[in-house]
């Protein structure tokens, strides 16, 4: 690949090389039935993908936007801690590797491996980490494991489980989140959709993650309750943009050159593995920003009571100043304040 592509473009042109010839129509009728099975709840006990005409549509549908939503979730792990960097990366339930993409981009000399019971998933994958000319990619170890309670999770630096959640029952995914707080060395990083179930999903997962001693580093300010827990009308997502290439566009039948995905996360270390310093607060709604005036909706520690909480900050030209040009510039999702080393 070229040297001068970021690797989101590289994995674009990846996509499009080995997707090539794809009938738009079947890839579409297999894209409406991915759809259904991603916004549903239901949990499987066959694998998502089940022959290379699923995976070629869920690599053009859905690859893409995992990356993203897992860089943007790795991105606020590296902020928390940035002296840390895994050697060894496992990425349970990881289909064609979308993960593994996000995290050589975040740090590039990582071992991963993926797991997943889906073959024709896997053999995509490889193909594609292949097509990247990106070594830690290209070294990518791909292994067939059914995602479920009778998984061994092996001890390593850092465990990605991005979108696996939902395809579990309950006992299982309570399962899969315990072996991975017991076989992270470092850090777990889990990604869902940024719907209520998968919020409720991460949700529970950050609970089990807590208890059996990590720390939250992201995206939440400490490992206090969360304040959205017990609202029903509410729940914590956040959003990363994709750009979409000419198949995905035909694929989706959309004319925009970009979508939002959004998607809930948490991302949680072992303390006395990894420095990790959260954020004081985070922005948890897109910021609305008025003449003179920037309205941000916060997560906070409050200090008092020890927990977390939801509370609405105004910046105003007239009296912040610089944070107040940090407030016109900041978006959803990001620390607040500014961290110290932050462009």
């Amino acid at each position: 690949m070229n040297d001068t592509l970021s690797l989101p473009e590289v994995l674009r042109s990846a996509l499009a090389g080995l997707l090539d010839g794809l009938p738009p129509r079947q890839a579409t009728q297999a894209v409406d039935r991915l759809i259904a099975n991603y916004r549903g709840t239901t949990p499987t006990d066959a694998p998502v993908l089940r022959d290379r005409s699923d995976v070629a549509a869920y690599a053009a549908y859905r690859m893409p936007a995992t990356f993203e939503a897992v860089r943007s979730a790795l991105g606020a792990l590296r902020a928390a801690a940035p002296g840390w960097t895994p050697g060894t990366h496992l990425d349970v339930g990881g289909g064609t590797g979308a993960a593994s993409w996000a995290v050589s981009e975040a740090w590039g000399t990582q071992s991963s491996t993926v797991l997943d019971w889906a073959e024709p998933a896997l053999a995509l994958g490889r193909e594609l980490a292949e097509a990247s000319g990106v070594p830690a990619l290209k070294a990518t170890r791909w292994q067939r494991s059914r995602i479920g309670a009778a998984l061994t999770v092996e001890s390593t630096d850092l465990i990605t489980v991005s979108y696996v959640l939902k395809e579990l029952t309950g006992a299982d995914r309570d399962t899969l989140v315990d072996q991975a707080a017991r076989a992270a060395r470092g850090a777990v990083v889990l990604v869902e959709p940024g719907t209520p179930d998968g919020y409720r999903r991460v949700l529970a997962a950050r609970e089990r993650l807590v208890a059996a001693g990590l720390r939250i580093a992201a995206p939440c300010p400490d490992s206090g309750r969360c304040p959205v827990a017990d609202d029903a009308s509410n729940w914590c997502h956040f959003s990363a943009r994709v750009s979409r290439s000419s198949l995905h566009r035909k694929v989706k039948g959309g004319t925009l050159a970009y979508e939002d995905e959004k998607f809930a996360y948490v991302a949680a270390v072992r303390p006395e593995a990894v420095d990790a310093a959260a954020a004081e607060a985070r922005i948890v709604r897109r910021p609305q920003i008025r003449k003179g005036l920037v309205m941000l909706e916060l997560c906070r520690g409050e200090e008092e009571s020890g927990r977390l909480g939801l509370v609405r900050e105004n910046v105003s030209k007239k009296r912040h100043g610089e944070l107040y040009r940090a407030a016109r510039d900041a978006d959803w999702g990001d620390a607040w304040p500014p961290r110290p080393d932050s462009d």
